[in-house]
């Protein structure tokens, strides 16, 4: 299958004006629908005139493997809507996404790790939100590396682009770890790191249900649209971009899972909103059963096999709810991002005139939450027509462990056995060593006391001396 033409948005997040130009575009180039991808793009899901590319000069037409040029995915769009670590605001992304001027090489993720719309773990370079403000941990996943392995420091705001630019640069060292990725970045960049005080903690929740009208506070609604077979019409867009106009609507969000989410609906506007919808033809009542698959785009093979699968789910009565399901092949290079997965196998030659059938293995994530990035074999070569029984199965084991995930409340909450952990703080500005990480910002090795830091040891943050550090304990 042809590689389609796509439109990178950064962090997934356009304005409606933004977004009519681009429909506008799609028409003039012979379509009548477009398409939205799990970094977060748009596709033009048909061939399309390259001559007339000259005719839309706001637009750069790519494909991410022929060009090398990779769409940045961000949770901008669960801001406000969903849980949220207390710093990380709408505005706040929008500041940090701008930031990237130049067109990534590498697949970067700019997430909060208290919501669950946006995985956290699918690009090459993943910033997640800690909870120091404007301070994000790091995790790489370099395009020949096996695993995601965090960066040894967190990351400051204003320092995400130069870092991401030079991880770029450095890739022609071809380095084998992030200790030497490490080295070599400082080398080639001033930076503001701080040091990792604690492991990233990432709270489970739940898959959200994210579609129809629902209330932001007293006075907003956010809308959220799902078109199954990912065709969104280009004459009902373009009519929706001038109603966001009327309502003062500034952003449109498109989400991993071919959707889009309009923000900050004023409550005077709702039942326009809805006679609009309704005008069109809409439906915003799909059953959840549907709308947490991924799918690859435009394989209708992917598609057929999902329609079968719900339709049996919907047959059987099973939920699903908090579950995500995805179709993939043996030579998919992307990187796993739902709860269960679905994976074709290579079909064997062929002998004489036997019909193969088609044989898939399926796989769930550890606690089936895809962001502890394992993945647990379940079954192997299965024919399409056990697949419906098996998922069952797997649905029927994820409720039997659900609650026994710790939640937010109970990661917070001390244990009965407490556990005393020494670290010391800089009274200037509170950023604490903890021997476990060492600081690896000033070639100190993880494990060593505090006792045993050189006499010159300041404060990787405010260079405050080694006799500002306070001892701490803290209670685990």
């Amino acid at each position: 299958m042809e590689e389609p033409y796509r439109l990178r948005i950064n962090g997934g997040v356009l304005s409606p004006g933004e977004l009519k130009y681009i429909c506008e575009a799609a028409e003039g180039l012979g379509l009548d629908a477009i398409s939205f991808g799990s970094r977060q793009d748009i596709i033009f899901p048909e061939a399309i005139d390259e001559s007339k590319f000259s005719e839309f000069d706001k637009i750069t037409f790519v494909k991410p493997k022929r060009d090398g040029v990779e769409n940045i995915s961000s949770s901008y769009v669960s801001a406000e809507i969903l849980p949220s670590t207390s710093w990380l605001t709408s505005d706040r992304y929008l500041y940090v996404i701008e930031q990237f001027k130049h067109k990534p090489k590498l697949r970067i993720n700019v997430t909060d790790p208290k919501q669950r719309l946006v995985p956290l773990f699918t690009g090459n370079v993943n910033f997640i939100a800690s909870e120091h403000e404007d301070y994000w941990y790091l995790y790489v996943r370099l395009p020949e590396w096996k695993k995601t392995v965090m960066y040894p420091a967190l990351i400051y705001s204003w320092d995400m682009d130069k870092i991401e630019h030079a991880i770029e640069n450095v890739l022609q060292e071809e380095p084998e770890n992030v200790e030497t990725l490490f080295e070599l970045v400082s080398d080639a960049v001033d930076t503001n790191n701080r040091t990792v005080d604690k492991p990233l903690d990432v709270p489970f929740y739940p898959f959200p249900y994210y579609e129809g009208m629902n209330r932001i506070g007293p006075d907003r609604y956010w809308l959220g649209l799902y078109w199954r077979n990912n065709r969104y019409d280009l004459k009902f867009l373009k009519a929706m971009c001038d109603l966001c106009s009327d309502n003062k609507i500034g952003k449109i969000s498109i989400t991993p899972w071919k959707s889009f989410i309009v923000k900050g609906i004023p409550l005077s506007s709702k039942l326009q909103w809805e006679k609009f919808l309704g005008k069109f033809g809409i439906n915003v009542r799909h059953s959840m059963l549907e709308m947490n698959w991924h799918i690859p785009v435009n394989d209708k093979e992917a598609l057929n096999l999902k329609k079968y699968l719900v339709t049996n789910f919907d047959q059987n009565d099973i939920s699903t709810y908090g579950l995500t399901f995805g179709i993939t092949s043996y030579d998919s290079d992307t990187y796993n991002f739902t709860s269960i997965v679905i994976e074709k196998n290579k079909k064997p030659e062929a002998i004489g005139d036997f019909k193969i059938r088609d044989t898939f293995n399926l796989l769930y994530a550890k606690d089936f939450d895809p962001n502890t990035q394992e993945y647990i074999l379940h079954v192997q070569d299965v024919d399409k027509v056990e697949l419906p029984g098996l998922l069952m199965e797997l649905s029927q084991l994820y409720f039997e462990q659900l609650g026994n995930e710790k939640t937010e409340e109970e990661q917070i909450k001390p244990l009965k056995e407490t556990v005393e952990d020494e670290v010391y703080q800089c009274t200037e500005c509170l950023t604490v060593y903890n021997e476990v990480y060492g600081d690896i910002t000033q070639n100190i090795e993880p494990n060593t006391p505090f006792e045993n830091l050189p006499p010159n040891y300041e404060c990787s943050l405010c260079e405050a001396p080694k006799s500002s550090f306070e001892r701490k304990v803290l209670v685990k």
